[in-house]
């Protein structure tokens, strides 16, 4: 199994999907590496020969990957926090960043749904239990 960037590759892939594995990068880096290091996209990593795999690690090292990029994306994102910009003030409420609306959908972002208001059903129920109701109002019969 070959290991890039701190990644083991799954070994029945073909090379151009397989690179796709590793943080950062996606199908057209993923091309551009493999044509800057000659191999060939159709190749299963399995194929693979140690120079081939000795080359794409060092066309893979030129990119900033996985845990770099990780540290690079959370820095950013606790500078815009710090300055308080209001994408900093949207990352820090977990509500969406560029503009989408929150009214309805947005549930990626804020969770699953927390009902507020009504009772219903067998809340209602159990908060009319023996032990929960009111005092009887003053003057009453």
């Amino acid at each position: 199994m070959a290991r890039l960037a701190g990644v083991e590759l799954p070994r029945d892939k073909r090379i151009d999907v397989a690179l796709n594995y590793i943080y950062g990068i996606g199908p057209t880096l993923s091309r551009r590496i493999l044509e800057s290091s000659q191999v060939r996209g159709e190749r299963r990593v399995r194929d693979l020969s140690e120079d081939e795999v000795h080359r794409l690690a060092a066309a893979v090292s030129q990119y900033r990957v996985e845990g770099d990029l990780r540290r690079e994306v959370t820095a950013n994102i606790k500078r815009l926090i710090e300055i308080g910009s209001y994408r900093g003030t949207r990352h820090q409420k977990n509500l969406p960043v560029r503009g989408q609306r929150t009214r309805t959908n947005a549930r990626t972002r804020k969770g699953p749904r927390k009902t507020v208001g009504i009772l219903r059903g067998k809340a209602r129920s159990d908060s009319r239990t023996p032990g929960n109701r009111p005092a009887p109002a003053a003057g009453g019969k």
